[in-house]
């Protein structure tokens, strides 16, 4: 019997893909749990619909990552942090703060754990990266005054 898999099944196969199954097998075990459907015309439309807007969504997600890089690559990034007489910051400018100076700054919303940086803990200008998207990333610099 050919069922189409709507989860991940240990020893048969990934989420969407098409296997053949003992008929016992898919009747007393599959279906109950709702982890497979009877292939059809409906479940195969079904399948290729749920696969084209997953390849939409990425390519979405791809175009934004990209019009965000462009937006940020070879920006500059003033921040303004409390110091000590020497010069030497109280605390540290971390991701956190950066990833907030480009939503107030820029408007892109980015997580802080998408930038990479050494934490900051003096004056002056220290490059950074935010990783968009896998192998999108964008480098900018960080330049911190009072």
């Amino acid at each position: 019997m050919e069922v189409i898999l709507n989860q991940d099944v240990k020893s048969l196969g990934k989420k969407g893909e098409k296997v053949s199954v003992a008929e016992g097998y898919a009747r007393n075990f599959l279906f109950p749990r709702k982890l497979a459907v009877e292939v059809s015309a409906q479940a195969m439309t079904e399948l290729k619909n749920r696969e084209s807007s997953n390849q939409h969504k990425i390519d979405t997600d791809i175009a934004n990552a990209k019009a965000a890089a462009a937006k940020l690559n070879g920006k500059q990034l003033r921040i303004t942090a409390k110091a000590g007489a020497n010069g030497k910051l109280f605390g540290s400018v971390t991701s956190k703060e950066v990833a907030q100076e480009i939503k107030k700054q820029l408007g892109i919303e980015i997580d802080k754990r998408k930038v990479v940086m050494n934490d900051i803990k003096s004056f002056g200008t220290q490059e950074c990266e935010v990783k968009l998207y896998q192998g999108i990333t964008a480098k900018l610099s960080v330049v911190v005054g009072e």
